[in-house]
């Protein structure tokens, strides 16, 4: 058996079942119509009949319906580029335009910020990704004339636009938080930027420059400034915070820094131009009265208990204990002292290789050729665990002092993210305008990522950043023209969960 169509007098179609064994005859007329869908339909359940092997009971069979069939070409006709990864524009998108950095008014920002946050890779494979996954055809020579002329035109008002966006969210930027990092390049020549310096991500041997960063609460970013790579680093808080200060016109903050920046250059500075600060002390280097006054006054000290010594320099000198960090201190003495001891039974600690740094200072030679552990340096450096110090001009009590400091953890959590999840290094530009444009372009999606961060939190939303960053990957649209009006329309797909979770985050 077989199907036949045959076409009407009046133009409609018949279907039918047509048997040649016992001579030529139709066994069974399906149905007769003009649409050429319910045609296409009645010639499939016309061969599901035969298929199924009785006609009598074509009812039991599964017939697609003339829905099914539209669907079925519809899919049938769907090419890739109708189907585009939508996730990163919808989410990090969105929140580019409500910070504001949608006042910028050139798409490729846009699109090199997105990518920064959802696809942190070099400028080369971004191009690869624009083409890819938002059909956007850019060459990597218009990335870097883009990025020419943003150094030239749009830097300072984004770094203006963050900074409002912080203040707005703050309300009064009355405590900041300033750290350094060095950010290291690929290239091997220095210029009068990039210098070999002393590293934080242990590339002693390329050139790199300094990336001063200073943030408010919650790591909330202010603003940074950029220095060659062999400078000291505790010569650039002074710099970066006038500049940054006189810029946006805010009264003077207290300045939180860490050890890093205590010297007296650094305190004599920021007295002499009015700024109060919390830095954090070096207490086992203090001078020899202040240390013995230290101990005695820690003697049967409590967790959370704190005490004061007044400064000669017209500073307070805040010291707290924690037991929490004595555990913590006495686990990496230990730690230390073990290494040491490999180190010492294996013969090849001498004289020479021996200095002052680290747990080496629990060593003492005898003799002309013996080292050993000095028991009494141990028992010495015990009395220390648990105390943390900090250096104050501020009128703060010393709990608000301590408490201040604690958010310092802030900054360090801020080069992290900018390091690892923004990849902000290693650095491949070798031009200064752009090396400025990149640095300024992890900015914006800095302070993208800490908007979506709060979003999450204010939400209770157990979701990392970084995850929001990956469940965007595969958040898709469809685009499709309708048949009989030639609309162009977009459709959202549907999403899973954690996805729809994020989305009513950005968007509820």
């Amino acid at each position: 058996m077989f199907v036949r169509k045959k076409k009407n007098k009046s133009g409609s179609v018949s279907i039918q079942i047509i048997d040649k064994k016992n001579g030529y005859r139709v066994v069974q007329t399906v149905g007769c119509s003009k649409d050429k869908d319910e045609i296409e339909r009645m010639y499939l359940e016309a061969k599901q009949i035969i298929h199924a092997g009785h006609k009598e009971q074509p009812w039991l069979f599964s017939v697609k319906s003339k829905d099914e069939l539209a669907i079925e070409s519809f899919v049938k006709n769907l090419n890739n580029t109708q189907i585009r990864t939508i996730g990163p524009e919808l989410i990090f998108g969105t929140l580019f335009d409500r910070i504001g950095f949608n006042a910028i008014d050139d798409e490729l920002l846009r699109h090199l910020t997105i990518a920064r946050l959802a696809y942190p890779l070099s400028k080369l494979k971004t191009v690869d990704y624009l083409y890819r996954y938002r059909g956007i055809n850019v060459s990597v020579d218009t990335i870097y004339l883009f990025l020419d002329k943003f150094n030239r035109k749009y830097k300072e008002k984004v770094k203006e636009i963050a900074y409002r966006y912080t203040k707005k969210r703050l309300k009064d930027i009355s405590v900041v938080f300033y750290d350094m990092t060095t950010l290291y390049f690929e290239a091997e020549d220095e210029d009068d930027l990039r210098k070999i310096g002393f590293s934080k991500d242990g590339k002693f041997q390329k050139p790199q420059i300094l990336l001063g960063l200073l943030v408010g609460t919650e790591g909330l970013p202010i603003g940074y400034d950029i220095f060659e790579g062999n400078k000291f680093e505790g010569h650039t808080l002074i710099p970066t915070l006038k500049k940054i200060q006189s810029t946006y016109k805010f009264q003077k903050p207290i300045v939180v820094a860490d050890a890093a920046l205590l010297s007296k250059q650094n305190i004599k500075d920021l007295k002499q131009q009015g700024y109060k600060f919390i830095i954090g002390a070096r207490i086992k280097n203090e001078k020899d009265v202040v240390r013995a006054e230290i101990l005695k006054k820690a003697e049967g000290i409590k967790d959370g208990d704190n005490f004061v010594i007044k400064k000669e320099n017209g500073t307070r000198l805040v010291v707290t204990f924690s037991t929490k960090r004595a555990k913590k201190d006495a686990k990496n003495r230990e730690k230390g002292i073990r290494k040491l001891k490999k180190r010492v039974r294996s013969g090849r600690l001498t004289k020479q290789s021996i200095n002052n740094r680290g747990y080496n200072k629990f060593l003492t030679i005898q003799g002309e050729a013996t080292v050993e552990l000095d028991a009494i340096k141990i028992k010495e450096d015990e009395k220390w665990d648990g105390l943390k110090g900090y250096i104050t001009n501020s009128r703060l009590s010393a709990e608000e002092v301590a408490g201040n400091y604690v958010h310092l953890w802030q900054i360090e959590k801020a080069f992290r993210i900018s390091k690892t999840d923004l990849r902000i290094r290693p650095v491949y530009h070798y031009r200064k305008r752009r090396i400025k444009a990149h640095i300024c372009i992890a900015f914006i999606a800095y302070t993208i990522y800490k908007e979506m961060e709060r979003l999450l939190k204010k939400n209770r939303v157990t979701m990392s950043p970084k995850r929001a960053a990956e469940l965007t990957h595969n958040m898709y649209e469809m685009e499709y023209v309708m048949p009989s009006s030639n609309i162009r329309k977009r459709q959202l797909l549907k999403m899973d969960d954690e996805q729809q979770q994020l989305y009513d985050v950005v968007y509820k």
